[in-house]
């Protein structure tokens, strides 16, 4: 589902009709609705519940933002990132791959849309080197106008080369290449062991695995899954513990 606007934003620009039409918010809601192709506000809201992960992630991702992608390994990170990215070249946006933890093969594996790409159309590009880290990203990025969306696999690779700078210098990297360019940026993540499932469905913001400390803060968002669920969280205002 295309959308003119994030739904954040659609929701903003109904309370300003609300107030710049003198009208009931749920009105101002509809009209904006229909505006989008909708018979009402809960008719998009419903259509937007029922929509791929995907498709949903990249509705809430805005030009500019940093959002990091968390879960346990096995729990579809990296699965969910590839299909973010193919959404995008959906939309006429250039989508790139970065790993420095998978193989070409094991790409075409997991995401078997990349190797029968349309030899004419849209495909996701990957840089799979074994010397990843946010150099290598803001190189990417800092070439590019608004129209790239990137996914990096994983934050904690990018902290095991001692030629690398220190792991909360890197993030500060991306994040200001990221602002600059308008570029849209996805960190997978690892989250802590300790993390238990049976306790909490999803994990947060403070069961992200930091090998060394890095300011939560400058992510913008933050989604997190588990056994098939996930959930969108901004970023804390303060670092999380570890």
């Amino acid at each position: 589902m295309k959308l003119s606007a994030p739904v954040h934003r659609l929701r903003r620009n109904a309370r300003n009709l609300a107030r710049r039409e003198n009208i009931t918010l749920s009105r101002a809601l509809d009209r904006i609705a229909s505006a989008e192709g909708f018979s009402s506000w809960n008719r998009l809201a419903s259509v937007l519940r029922k929509a791929a992960p995907s498709e949903r992630l990249l509705e809430m991702l805005e030009p500019g933002e940093l959002l990091l992608l968390a879960a346990r390994p096995g729990h579809g990170k990296t699965r969910l990132g590839l299909e973010l990215l193919e959404d995008a070249t959906d939309r006429g946006l250039r989508a790139v791959f970065f790993s420095s933890e998978i193989s070409q093969r094991d790409l075409y594996d997991l995401h078997p849309a990349i190797r029968n790409a349309d030899p004419g159309g849209k495909t996701i590009e990957t840089v799979l080197t074994d010397t990843l880290d946010a150099n290598t990203v803001a190189d990417c990025l800092a070439g590019s106008a608004g129209g790239l969306i990137a996914v990096v696999d994983y934050l904690q690779v990018l902290d095991q080369r001692r030629s690398s700078p220190e792991l909360s210098e890197q993030i500060e990297t991306l994040k200001t290449v990221t602002v600059r360019t308008g570029a849209r940026l996805v960190l997978l993540s690892q989250v802590h062991r300790s993390y238990d499932p049976k306790q909490r469905d999803l994990p947060g913001w403070a069961d992200i695995r930091l090998p060394n400390p890095v300011d939560l803060s400058l992510f913008d968002k933050g989604c997190f899954l588990n056994d098939g669920h996930l959930a969108v969280h901004p970023a804390p205002r303060v670092n999380a513990p570890g």
